[in-house]
């Protein structure tokens, strides 16, 4: 599976350490970047950039991490089709695959140790979707208001 990763300063060492312990597990890794470590930059380019490569690649899946993985999750759902979740467990990195199908994870690099942080994206990269028809459902309507802007769903009366 290839899995892209993208961080900012605050996630620079902590994507390091992933982009080597992923790829020693054999997943085909993909640093989006920061390329190197710059105390001022920004991270939505990187989190941009990651979900727009997860989108466009179905079947790999994506790492965002930050300082604490909030602003990265929501740049990356800025990206069309993109399903982003913040993990801070390893039961809401399974939830976020088995009920939500995210394509992207965001990790907060201030809130784990690297080892937590590993075991979050490895549950996040393990967990299949559940194909549970609620979850289909919820997904759909997700798609259909990002493709026309309009709520379905809602309660009349």
């Amino acid at each position: 599976m290839r899995v892209y990763l993208g961080s900012d300063h605050a996630g620079f060492e902590l994507k390091a350490r992933l982009l080597e312990h992923l790829g020693g597990v054999g997943y085909e890794t993909v640093d989006v970047g920061a390329a190197t470590y710059d105390p001022d930059d920004d991270y939505p380019p990187y989190c941009l950039e990651t979900a727009r490569r997860t989108v466009a690649d179905p079947g790999s899946l994506g790492i965002v991490l930050g300082g604490s993985g909030n602003g990265e999750q929501i740049a990356a759902n800025k990206v069309p089709g993109c399903r982003a979740a913040l993990a801070w467990s390893t039961e809401t990195a399974t939830l976020a695959r088995q009920h939500n199908n995210a394509q992207v994870v965001g990790i907060g690099a201030r809130m784990h140790t690297p080892e937590q942080a590993i075991e979050i994206a490895e549950a996040f990269l393990t967990t299949p979707f559940s194909e549970g028809e609620r979850h289909k459902r919820r997904i759909a309507m997700l798609a259909d208001y990002e493709a026309t802007g309009k709520i379905t769903g809602l309660p009349t009366g």
